[in-house]
């Protein structure tokens, strides 16, 4: 059997609390915060509930978190999920669970009052360009007589 190991945990909701930029003793930029992502489905007569998910973000993904994003805001996230474990004052083995930030980028639209930054201050390329699903012009695709050419 082959060797397969996936760790791909992609989140969207919203942060319960304004991100803090902190600094390890190295200088390396970091932030922790807290996702709240509703749960899809909820049982008869029960609202919905949601699941408070913590978050990790280093270097200039901390730096962009922390710049653009407060309490409230609306974020996706793709990253991996990564556990710790220490021993507590009593001696007792901990765990802890969270996601650490690969990619982070902006859910709301400019229209639901999301600021998204422009080039010049975010240096580079803005995030999260806009896309279309239609293409600009029609695609003529060319018939084929015979399939026997096709390479699968």
């Amino acid at each position: 059997m082959a060797n397969f190991n996936l760790n791909k945990v992609i989140i969207a909701g919203r942060l319960t609390a304004d991100p803090e930029l902190k600094q390890t003793p190295n200088g390396v930029s970091v932030t922790s915060f807290t996702v709240a992502v509703n749960r899809r489905f909820a049982k008869p007569g029960e609202t919905n509930s949601a699941d408070f998910l913590p978050v990790v973000a280093w270097r200039q993904q901390a730096e962009f978190i922390t710049k653009y994003f407060r309490k409230g805001s609306s974020i996706c996230v793709v990253g991996s999920l990564q556990s710790r474990t220490w021993n507590d004052n009593q001696g007792n083995k901990r765990y802890a669970y969270e996601v650490v930030v690969d990619e982070a980028s902006f859910v709301d639209s400019k229209t639901d009052n999301a600021r998204v930054p422009t080039a010049a201050e975010f240096g580079e390329a803005p995030p999260m360009p806009s896309y279309s699903s239609q293409p600009s012009e029609p695609v003529n695709f060319e018939e084929l007589q015979d399939d026997d050419d096709l390479p699968f």
